[in-house]
């Protein structure tokens, strides 16, 4: 998952570093007053999310599939704790009523 982050940061990152050429080199308009570094992040925002939904496809799939199987894992863990806990309050409770 951390891959993927650092992956998609790189291309927000490219992103932001061309708009912000295209903006000051006159290429892309710029904002109103002192709203252009928000105009800058916004439209590196907005290249930036489909660039990433389809280059890093692959890689979303990958980290989709790890994050799965830790939740199943977690939940036999779970599962499994639970068990440990009905035994031990069942064999007490027949200790209990055997005494």
């Amino acid at each position: 998952m951390l891959r993927y982050t650092l992956m998609r940061l790189g291309i927000f990152v490219a992103c932001l570093v061309v708009v912000w050429g295209a903006v000051y080199s006159g290429i892309a308009p710029r904002g109103l007053g002192n709203s252009n570094g928000l105009w800058v992040v916004l439209l590196a925002l907005l290249i930036s999310a489909p660039i990433s939904f389809v280059v890093l496809r692959k890689e979303r799939d990958r980290a989709s599939v790890q994050v799965a199987q830790r939740v199943d894992r977690m939940k036999a863990n779970l599962d499994a704790n639970r068990s440990q806990e009905d035994v031990a309050d069942d064999t007490a409770r027949a200790q209990g009523q055997t005494s």
